[in-house]
């Protein structure tokens, strides 16, 4: 499996694939095993999913550290793609962590997929 190198990419490929609503149903799986209060609506658009994607992992950095650990380790993003981020300016951070989180979720789906 190639993983998409954008988030245009990725919703480019999951949309093809007919497997965007399922990337957003595993999003909301993953954030309620992390009790994390965020429900996407499957119909979300992919730009609106972005950004309240990066919002809330923006909020998390910023205000609830500890549940943003937990959600990166229920989610399975490897833990040194983090560690090679710079972490000066927390709005950046927070918008490639959710190109990280969304690339862990489409692996997820897409192995789901291809293996049922």
């Amino acid at each position: 499996m190639k993983l998409p190198a954008t988030f245009e990419n990725l919703i480019e490929d999951a949309t093809k694939l007919n497997l965007y609503k399922k990337l957003v149903s595993q999003l909301n799986k993953d954030f309620l095993y992390a009790n994390i209060d965020l429900d996407f609506d499957e119909d979300i658009l992919p730009t609106s999913l972005k950004l309240l994607l990066q919002d809330t992992i923006y909020r998390l950095i910023q205000e609830k550290f500890t549940e943003y650990l937990n959600l990166l380790y229920i989610i399975d993003v490897p833990e040194h793609q983090i560690k090679a981020l710079d972490g000066n300016d927390a709005l950046q951070l927070s918008e490639n962590v959710s190109f990280l989180i969304l690339k862990r979720e489409w692996q997820k789906v897409w192995f789901r997929h291809q293996y049922s």
